[in-house]
């Protein structure tokens, strides 16, 4: 059975890369959720409601899920995926990540 988390991830798709620590991400969106996904390609995902829709951020086979032993602890990612149905989601999460991170620097 498909939670609402699942049916809101529906149909998004990969829109490009974001660079950013674990814990930046977990500051800007909170924590992140366990995908209920089998083929264990993803380790880590956020969905998140944006003005332009939902997207979606998450590490793919890069992490323990896929690669095993020899993978990446989420902490240690700083290259991500971002998923949506539009650019726009997509640009807007990349925009709440930087402004975060550039208030951090100020």
């Amino acid at each position: 059975m498909m939670n609402e988390l699942d049916k809101k991830r529906t149909g998004t798709s990969f829109k490009g890369y974001m660079y950013a620590q674990y814990d930046q991400l977990v500051a800007v969106f909170g924590l992140p959720r366990q995908p209920h996904h089998s083929d264990n390609k993803i380790d880590v995902e956020w969905i998140i409601d944006t003005p332009y829709g939902v997207a979606t951020i998450y590490n793919y086979k890069d992490g323990k899920a896929y690669r095993g032993e020899s993978g990446l602890n989420p902490e240690q990612i700083h290259e991500w995926h971002v998923g949506g149905k539009n650019t726009n989601s997509y640009q807007w999460v990349k925009k709440q990540t930087s402004d975060h991170i550039s208030r951090l620097m100020s």
